[in-house]
């Protein structure tokens, strides 16, 4: 679902802790925090109207992240229903830079934040590519 907030446009994506995603103290693992952003910011360009395999055939690019900063304030469980935001604070020509977090559906609470950085690379070459202009219209629209 996509959310207007202010003058930007923030995407949430649900998702459910499932027991595989927690470590031997009953937590959600601290890397698959990374992994509930990502698929986020991959349901993001999915409603965008943008999937993933057909942005490397038809423009022959890829999305991957370059950098990311990420603080974690309170442990997610087994079980817990959580939202995913996605929003794109920053565009260049060859980069798009995403304000995530993640909040607790139950009580709201913020469970942790990051700005990750993802490169447009050539699909062949592993080089920085431009995003393709079609992709900037939607982009900046959003």
């Amino acid at each position: 679902m996509v959310k207007q907030i202010a003058s930007a446009t923030e995407f949430c994506w649900p998702v459910r802790v499932y027991y595989e995603d927690t470590d031997a103290g009953g937590v959600v693992y601290y890397a698959n925090y990374l992994k509930f952003m990502e698929r986020a910011r991959t349901e993001y360009l999915r409603q965008l109207g943008f999937e993933q395999d057909k942005l490397k055939q038809e423009y022959g690019i890829i999305f991957a992240v370059h950098s990311l900063s990420i603080q974690y304030q309170k442990p997610a469980v087994f079980n817990d229903a959580l939202t995913v935001s996605a929003e794109i604070i920053d565009r260049g020509n060859a980069r798009l830079t995403f304000r995530q977090m993640i909040t607790r559906d139950s009580d709201e609470t913020g469970l942790c934040s990051a700005e990750v950085t993802i490169a447009c690379l050539d699909a062949d070459k592993f080089s920085p590519a431009r995003i393709p202009q079609p992709i900037k219209e939607v982009l900046h629209g959003s």
